[in-house]
């Protein structure tokens, strides 16, 4: 399906259509004109940055990472083209990412191999790929992006689940951000109606660990609901996210909190280590779905992935990804 169409149903609105697009002209020219900095590094990557030397957040926001999570595409659309009309209400340094712009124009989630696994340098059988490819672009302009900027740095990944949850909407944070960012980002996360923080204390090769390992940004893996078809997700399920999102590029005090979001350790990573692989649960589990000790979560051979709390939670349980990535995340509640 290209960008272009609207599941048979029309074209696109000109601004969700721009970006998915990843043409970024007439958002470029309003900035470009109201005196700011602006770069198109490569294709999909757009950044706004003010006067040099003036204290200005520094917010990294990507969308499409998945080619087939068009939800935060569309959300994100409106929301840069209506802050692009008041250009000079834009209060941080923006870096604006589409990532895998080939995939959402076919509409698929990747095109050779998942994209939010490759911002790591072991690729391994990867290295190849389009998306190894695109990665070392995102990962060259993220450099160039944070390089010199001020203390507080952020980067946004938004996505859309494949699988409903019990929490439906949830964020993956890194624990090796300090304690200060952190708070603050989680904080965040509760103005955007986000029920749900996962503490990940290992990267498996997503762009928003590699910001914060590598460029000290407050980074999120930020799940805003379901997958849904380019033009047609209702837009009200992203509203509380729209908000706080526009609060913070506009440099706006924080809202009112819609949630105490729940705080969830990471208990482990279930690695596929080989073909021989299968779980007790599959792709149409629920998020966050319970499981109790003792229950065998996955068996790969000799290795026998058992529950070891009096309860975990499987998170992203997926069998059938490549060998050698994780197939789950098992996660306890500790706040």
């Amino acid at each position: 399906m290209s960008a272009a169409e609207n599941g048979g149903k029309g074209a696109l609105p000109e601004a969700v259509r721009a970006l998915a697009e990843a043409d970024f002209a007439s958002v470029a020219q309003r900035f470009l004109d109201a005196g700011f900095a602006v770069g198109l590094p490569a294709p999909g990557i757009l950044t706004v940055k003010g006067a040099p030397g003036a204290a200005r957040p520094a917010v990294l926001v990507s969308v499409g990472v998945h080619g087939d999570e068009t939800g935060p595409i569309e959300m994100v659309a409106w929301l840069i083209e209506t802050l692009s009309r008041s250009p000079r209400e834009l209060a941080v340094d923006l870096m604006l990412c589409v990532g895998n712009i080939d995939a959402i124009a076919q509409g698929k989630r990747f095109i050779d191999a998942d994209l939010n696994r490759m911002f790591r340098a072991d690729r391994g059988s990867l290295a190849g790929t389009a998306e190894a490819a695109r990665a070392d672009a995102l990962i060259a302009a993220t450099v160039d992006f944070f390089a010199g900027a001020g203390p507080q740095r952020w980067h946004l990944d938004l996505h859309t689940a494949i699988r409903p949850s019990h929490y439906p909407m949830f964020a993956i944070v890194p624990e090796i951000i300090p304690d200060e960012p952190r708070k603050a980002l989680i904080d965040w996360l509760g103005q955007a109606a986000i029920g749900a923080v996962i503490m990940n204390p290992k990267s498996v090769g997503t762009y928003s660990y590699y910001s914060a390992e590598h460029h000290g940004a407050a980074g999120s893996t930020v799940e805003l609901g379901r997958v849904g078809t380019l033009g047609q997700n209702d837009l009200s399920q992203f509203a509380d996210a729209s908000k706080a999102l526009d609060r913070l590029l506009r440099g706006q005090p924080a809202g009112e909190a819609k949630l105490r979001p729940h705080v969830f350790a990471t208990a482990r990573q279930v690695i596929k280590l080989s073909d021989a692989f299968t779980m007790s649960v599959g792709r149409e589990t629920w998020n966050f779905t319970s499981m109790k000790k003792g229950e065998v979560i996955a068996t790969d051979g000799d290795t026998v992935y058992t529950v070891e709390h009096e309860e975990e939670l499987v998170v992203f349980p997926n069998p059938d990804v490549r060998v050698g990535l994780r197939a789950g995340l098992m996660v306890v509640r500790i706040g």
